[in-house]
């Protein structure tokens, strides 16, 4: 079983997501487990307090080590684990990445918000992951993505092993072949005139040595 452990400060974020679609399945079935653990669970004071001004002065505020660290004490590990934080200027994710990280027990993601996250927080860390050279409001949406990406690479999570064999040729750079389906000739009007779309011919020729060649050939 994979376990993905996400700290935040919203973990009501991920509750429609996490309980839809694949993800679901992979929960109900016990190949995956998906907990989310509130950072102010752990602060004490009054305010639930996670953030403060940074210092030497500037604009926002800044995430304290401190819910950070008490609340990566409180997870226990697993034998193959990494602790991962979302930030903008990490190892950009890809599927070479999702394919490493499913060789593990656990991941242990730590969404950041506001400014950013102290400094200090690195010494408790093993990566840092971007899903894109641009800025979210939080690492919410990140560990999601990252989530979903790793939980199908594993055995059982699609129902079809072969679900994913053609995706590893992403690893290479490769995006996948144009896929098509019913109806075979798709009919619609614009501009006043009927047009058509059909689906290529070869792909319904039932030989699939050929159909294997064209689509390699359209691969983008």
């Amino acid at each position: 079983m994979m376990k993905f452990n996400i700290l935040t400060i919203f973990p009501d974020i991920f509750n429609s997501y996490i309980n839809e679609s694949i993800l679901k399945r992979a929960q109900k079935k016990k190949l995956i487990t998906i907990k989310t653990h509130n950072l102010r669970d752990v602060i004490s004071n009054r305010h639930k307090t996670v953030d403060d001004k940074p210092y030497g002065g500037g604009p926002g505020m800044v995430m304290m080590v401190e819910p950070i660290y008490k609340t990566l004490k409180k997870i226990k590990r697993e034998k193959k684990f990494r602790v991962i934080m979302l930030d903008p200027a990490g190892e950009q994710f890809s599927q070479k990445t999702a394919s490493e990280l499913a060789e593990l027990n656990q991941l242990i993601m730590i969404c950041g918000r506001y400014e950013g996250i102290d400094a200090r927080v690195d010494e408790f860390i093993d990566q840092k992951i971007s899903i894109g050279p641009y800025v979210l409001s939080g690492g919410e949406l990140p560990s999601l993505i990252i989530t979903e990406a790793v939980a199908r690479l594993l055995p059982g999570v699609l129902g079809h092993q072969d679900a994913t064999k053609e995706e590893t040729d992403a690893l290479e750079g490769y995006i996948e072949y144009p896929q098509y389906t019913r109806p075979e000739t798709f009919i619609y009007r614009q501009k006043r005139k009927t047009k058509k779309l059909s689906v290529p011919k070869i792909l319904l020729s039932g030989n699939h040595q050929i159909i294997g060649e064209w689509r390699r050939k359209h691969r983008k």
